[in-house]
């Protein structure tokens, strides 16, 4: 490298030395849990595995360890190949040396691996080959192995494990987006076990910020008819549902749009505050047997109208204008719409229109808050809906959503049931429309309810491929990836909801926290029930003491179990956990010792 100049031949200091070296970075999950349980017994165990299993590992394969933490370490090697069968062996090894022990005190490693260009600082590597390889290890899923596409393409084909590729994703402090690759057979011996793992859709990556941005505000109901409400926002509601499914579009979603419902706005101060480029808004005026609908597209930062159109049409033209709308704007924002797309930009929720209002009251009810009599009084109006229009995909799906919830909650039928009526509503719902987001959810909830992990994964995310504008897709999600064993493909999920939902509902601050603690982020886990809690109050507390009990703060834990049963007297451990679902059985029983510790029963 010697003798190496700047352009123009201007000097820009001594040069450097680099080299390209495939980099290894491995840490513990949890391990300040884990020494706050047992701290002597935990060094003793680090210790020997990593003398006895990681380091000889390492240096077998012609690795050099060049950095170590503590908790983790940094090793370079000179191939990918060594690199990435190195990182397998120690994942297989070290759930093959805990076999018998104590499920709360089994350690759980992280592995990241990276190939590029280092910088030699004597016996120190630098530089974004490094960088990256970090960034890699603190995504990866414990017992879990995740490599840059860069490392894959060298080992495809020469090592014996497979690779799934989870898609673009940005790292801290890293300019572009990387690709990556997960471990698809990987196993974790840990309380945050994560299970095999299929495929992750490229639609799973956030919504990029360059893509043509909208807001949709709640329409105005012009008919003088305090009953009409729904019908505007019903609307609304289908428009935002079918532009949630163009993958060239970022669509806020109606959560942080209607917190403008009634008001007089500015739209350049609602582009601001929503981070858009363009606004729609509108009226509606329904009488007698017609429907009068304006709509209005603006561009936010100047406040100028780019389209405006008034429909004046018979009320069972409602869902031809429905499409004219959204293939208007589809075309207005230059979003090319893909052939599967353009076919699902005609769904609607019903054929019938007196079937579509009464979904949309339903829809209303639910919308308020998923409690047991909303929800009663929900199942009733699309039940009255499913007689006027049977097959309607939407409609079937939330009907079996409701059964699915009673299965959960028990709050009207016998467990099984309510999972058999569930997945009737759920598959014909699929027969008419085989990528309704909603149907998919459900049938994650089914699969999570009865076990089948691998299913509840795939319908997670089949959901959230189908739906990528979708807010409420990408929450429930993130809460079924969280459940299956897979809490680092949950965060991203749940970031991106609350991106797409700026004034998010209060739940998905749990599942944010539920993410969170499960991939070993304690503080923020914290933080995130401590604000759920604030939005609806004795919300979160669960979890919250489940925290504070697993990072070693008992009075914390303790004081937030007593809050919680004084919101909640009725609180019992056998009802908590008879709506848990986890992967690792062992993780539930640890949560509810924590709450046993904390002082509940």
């Amino acid at each position: 490298m010697d003798g190496l100049t700047a352009p123009d031949g201007v000097s820009d200091g001594p040069a450097l030395e680099r080299r390209l070296a495939a980099i290894l970075a491995l840490d513990v999950v949890g391990f300040s849990r884990l020494t706050g349980l047992d701290e002597e017994g935990t060094l003793a165990a680090l210790k020997d595995h990593r003398r006895n299993l990681i380091d000889p590992t390492i240096l077998a394969a012609r690795g050099r360890i060049i950095k170590s933490t503590g908790d983790g370490l940094l090793a370079e090697f000179s191939s990918s190949v060594a690199a990435v069968r190195a990182a397998v062996v120690i994942q297989k090894g070290i759930v093959d040396r805990q076999q018998g022990r104590p499920a709360d005190r089994l350690m759980a490693l992280r592995i990241g691996v990276h190939v590029g260009d280092v910088v030699v600082d004597d016996a120190d590597l630098l530089g974004d080959g490094v960088n990256i390889a970090a960034r890699l290890e603190g995504i990866a899923d414990p017992g879990g192995v995740t490599i840059s596409e860069d490392v894959w393409r060298q080992v495809q084909g020469k090592v014996a494990v497979e690779f799934a590729d989870a898609g673009e994703v940005r790292l801290k402090n890293i300019l572009r987006p990387l690709r990556v690759f997960r471990l698809a057979s990987a196993e974790s011996p840990g309380p945050a076990a994560s299970g095999p793992a299929a495929p992750a859709p490229a639609g799973l990556a956030l919504p990029p910020r360059e893509l043509p941005s909208l807001a949709v505000l709640p329409f105005q109901n012009m008919s003088g008819d305090p009953e009409q409400e729904y019908f505007a926002d019903g609307l609304v509601e289908d428009i935002l549902t079918t532009l949630s499914k163009l993958t060239g579009l970022r669509v806020i979603a109606r959560n942080s749009s209607f917190v403008y419902k009634g008001r007089a706005v500015d739209v350049r101060d609602v582009g601001k505050q929503l981070d858009v480029r363009y606004v729609l808004e509108g009226s509606v005026r329904r009488a007698g047997g017609r429907v009068r609908i304006t709509a209005q597209l603006i561009e936010a930062r100047s406040g100028d109208h780019v389209w405006a159109e008034r429909y004046d049409r018979p009320v069972d033209d409602l869902f031809a204008v429905q499409d004219e709308i959204t293939l208007v704007l589809a075309t207005e924002l230059q979003v090319k719409l893909t052939e599967g797309e353009q076919a699902r930009r005609h769904y609607t929720t019903a054929v019938n229109v007196e079937a579509w209002s009464l979904w949309m009251q339903g829809l209303s009810l639910y919308r308020a808050a998923v409690s047991k009599d909303n929800c009663s009084r929900a199942l009733a109006l699309w039940r009255q809906a499913l007689a006027l229009d049977p097959d309607a995909p939407a409609l079937n799906a939330m009907v079996g959503f409701m059964h699915c919830a009673d299965a959960r909650f028990g709050w009207w039928e016998d467990r099984a049931v309510a999972i058999a009526q569930a997945r009737s509503f759920t598959d014909k719902a699929l027969r008419g429309d085989p990528e309704n987001p909603d149907a998919h959810i459900c049938l994650g909830m089914i699969s999570m309810i009865e076990g089948d992990w691998p299913n509840a994964v795939a319908h997670a995310r089949r959901a959230v491929a189908a739906a990528p504008g979708s807010a409420d897709a990408s929450a429930l999600g993130s809460f079924l990836l969280a459940c299956a064993g897979h809490p680092h493909e949950s965060v991203p999920l749940i970031e991106r909801a609350m991106q797409l939902s700026p004034t998010y509902p209060a739940n998905y601050l749990g599942h944010l926290g539920n993410a969170y603690r499960l991939t070993g982020r304690f503080e923020e886990a914290i933080a995130a029930f401590k604000a759920f809690d604030a939005r609806a109050a004795g919300f979160g507390l669960t979890d919250l003491a489940i925290a504070y009990q697993q990072t070693d703060r008992p009075d914390l834990a303790r004081e937030t179990a007593r809050r919680l049963l004084s919101l909640r007297p009725c609180f019992t451990l056998a009802g908590w956990r008879a709506t848990q679902f986890r992967r690792n059985q062992a993780l539930l029983d640890a949560e509810v010792e924590a709450l046993r510790l904390a002082g509940l029963s």
